[in-house]
């Protein structure tokens, strides 16, 4: 029991630790209107093109009040769009604006620069070692009716490094 709950906590301060460093990054080059929920989300976006509202809740565990709340701070501010999906009109599909993209330039170098500290720090066999560890935790947590789910998360982890 003292295991997991240590492996929870662990998880929240290395988490805190990088969203921490990459605002930083991000303020630097003129990014001070952020909060770690919302790198969440754009990092989503960011990642896929087009995402639905549900696909960006569901990816990045968030409720849909909790979503709608942030889509809408992150449009009020300029980063994101909404719009009607072509095929079903009551889906909301979110896409990145033209500062939107600006950011989002300048969120893959602050990655690539967080990403290349924690080599140095950890080596590239380590980060390759946590990263399929914590992904093949992840997955056996996954709700077993929750299969697509399971293989676009799997797929999306394994983009990332």
């Amino acid at each position: 029991m003292k295991r997991i709950s240590s492996i929870g906590g662990l998880l929240k301060k290395i988490y805190r630790l990088y969203s921490n460093q990459l605002l930083s990054i991000l303020q630097e080059k003129g990014f001070t209107d952020l909060r770690p929920s919302f790198l969440e989300i754009l990092l989503f976006v960011c990642e896929n093109n087009g995402p639905s509202i549900k696909e960006i809740g569901t990816a990045c565990g968030l409720k849909k009040q909790t979503m709608t709340s942030h889509l809408n701070e992150l449009q009020k501010r300029g980063y994101i769009t909404r719009q009607s999906s072509e095929f079903d009109k009551r889906e909301q599909k979110v896409f990145l604006t033209e500062f939107g993209e600006k950011f989002k330039f300048t969120l893959m170098e602050g990655l690539e620069k967080v990403e290349a500290d924690y080599s140095k720090f950890l080596g590239d066999i380590e980060i390759d070692r946590i990263n399929s560890t914590l992904e093949n935790m992840h997955s056996k947590l996954l709700p077993r009716e929750d299969n697509s789910l399971r293989s676009r998360v799997q797929l999306n982890l394994s983009l990332d490094f």
